[in-house]
């Protein structure tokens, strides 16, 4: 999995690559405790190049959601490929995650929404 790292003013978006599995979740997961450390607690996933994710990707998104959370942050996703867009509505993760059709459109709610 690649993963570039960018910061959009106090968003830190995180451009995935590659399989979201049990090989690479705990680079993500790392990554984004590296960021938290850093007090980066508003983080986006674009998954524009996520072209597979399995129960152990889930389970590190959700496991990253729980930590950013206890940072009193806010973890936002855009763009998933159709597959893995299923897989999260399969799994209800739809209703737990905030999916948005682009990056930017996601990165604009964070100015506008009040951090949960």
């Amino acid at each position: 999995m690649d993963i570039m790292s960018r910061d959009q003013g106090e968003v830190t978006v995180l451009e995935l690559k590659g399989k979201l599995d049990l090989a690479n979740a705990g680079k993500v997961k790392g990554m984004v405790k590296s960021l938290l450390e850093r007090r980066r607690n508003l983080i986006h996933l674009d998954m524009t190049g996520v072209e597979f994710i399995n129960s152990s990707g889930l389970g590190a998104m959700v496991s990253m959601m729980k930590e950013i959370r206890l940072h009193q942050g806010r973890l936002t996703l855009s763009n998933p490929a159709p597959y893995v867009r299923e897989i999260f509505e399969i799994t209800q993760l739809s209703n737990v995650f905030e999916v948005f059709a682009t990056a930017d459109e996601a990165v604009a709610t964070y100015t506008t929404s009040p951090i949960v």
